[in-house]
């Protein structure tokens, strides 16, 4: 029995709309994993147990132990959420001399505990060029390179390792984003070689990102455009590429892409290792409340959800983790966000009592589909039936 040309056509025309309504499907789910930084200051009160089941109870998938203590990396156990572990600043020389420090490592905060805890990355350090740290540039990759012979040696391959950087230690001429570079000569000394290492061995570039931080030093930022705000004004314009940007934190993401493209290494996956804005200052900073912290927060899920991603990085970053779980004040990235420098901040999301401050959407899921929406789709299916 052979089908009418008529039928035929209907046939091929459905199976194509069909093929459309998949690729928008699948395409949408590919955004930006959202996490969050926790140490265990500010939550005395609590196991890393019953914090680790609050969290799950958030639909938070992924957390960035910056002080990885062996009783919380064991609390992950089963729980599905990724780890990203940090070595302490001082250990890094010891690393890069020894291996077997980095084994030691390894034996007390991985081994134990892996795969059962779902461990997926490594910092070597983090802001380990900062002024206020003491400089560890030449023997930051000899550490990195140790820490990933340590782990072949023991048959793990799928947990990546990188260093933190701030955006402010390592950015220089950031805006417009094309014309940003790293600054010299830490890039020639240790971003370069760095950005080879993590290409070769399928890593990902670490660094601390805060809109807030680069509010506060540039005036003529409108604070809304930092905030993720839908306004008529808040854009800036990168005159060479023609591109608009809406919103701050897009822009500095693209100043490090744009650098790492000037090294020679654009693909590298981008993870932002910290981001966050501060809900009180004990100085006279007025723009850091508990108002604009949560703007901030939404925005910023909002986006990330969205799988917009930015203009020169369409995926968008790989990873994005909120600073911080609790409030803490030992965050050097944190301490000095003004020129003058400012005092105690608070920047936690959540209370000791393990309570949320904000009401922050993790849980929901994203259904845009780059621009379509659901009002897409369901056009598309309507188009679909009136031609059957």
């Amino acid at each position: 029995m052979f089908l009418s040309l008529e039928t035929h056509k209907k046939q091929m025309l459905t199976v194509a709309s069909l093929s459309l309504l998949l690729l928008l499907f699948t395409s949408s789910t590919a955004c930006t994993t959202i996490g969050v930084s926790y140490t265990s200051a500010g939550a005395a009160a609590s196991s890393p147990e019953h914090i680790a089941a609050v969290l799950r109870s958030h639909r938070i998938s992924a957390v960035r132990l910056q002080a990885p203590e062996p009783s919380v990396i064991r609390a992950f156990t089963y729980s599905n959420i990724s780890l990203l572990l940090e070595v302490p600043n001082h250990l890094v020389s010891s690393f890069a001399s020894n291996v077997s420090a980095a084994n030691l490592w390894l034996y007390t905060h991985v081994v134990p505990f892996y795969p059962r805890v779902k461990i997926s990355a490594i910092s070597v350090g983090s802001n380990t060029v900062s002024t206020s740290q003491a400089d560890l540039s030449d023997v930051l990759i000899p550490a990195m390179q140790n820490l990933k012979r340590s782990l072949n040696s023991l048959g793990i391959s799928d947990i990546s390792v990188s260093t933190t950087f701030s955006f402010i230690d390592i950015m220089n001429n950031a805006f417009p984003p094309s014309s940003a570079e790293f600054q010299e000569p830490i890039n020639r000394m240790l971003i370069r070689p760095l950005l080879q290492f993590l290409e070769e061995n399928n890593s990902s570039f670490f660094v601390n990102l805060y809109p807030y931080k680069v509010y506060r030093l540039n005036s003529e930022i409108p604070v809304g455009f930092a905030l993720f705000r839908d306004h008529p004004y808040n854009f800036r314009d990168d005159i060479t590429t023609g591109v608009r940007y809406r919103n701050l934190f897009d822009m500095m993401v693209d100043a490090v892409i744009a650098a790492m493209t000037v090294s020679g290494h654009e693909n590298i996956p981008l993870v932002v290792t910290e981001t966050g804005w501060p809900s009180y200052n004990s100085g006279n900073e007025p723009e850091a409340s508990h108002h604009y912290s949560e703007m901030y927060f939404q925005g910023l899920i909002t986006h990330l959800k969205s799988g917009l991603g930015t203009p020169l990085r369409k995926e968008g970053v790989a990873e994005a983790y909120l600073y911080e779980l609790f409030d803490n004040d030992d965050n050097n990235d944190t301490m000095q966000v003004t020129a003058s420098g400012s005092g105690m901040q608070n920047w936690g999301i959540m209370y000791p009592n393990l309570t949320m401050k904000y009401n922050i959407p993790f849980s929901s899921d994203s259904k845009r589909f780059h621009g379509q929406g659901i009002a897409g789709m369901a056009a598309l299916l309507l188009v679909i039936s009136a031609l059957l």
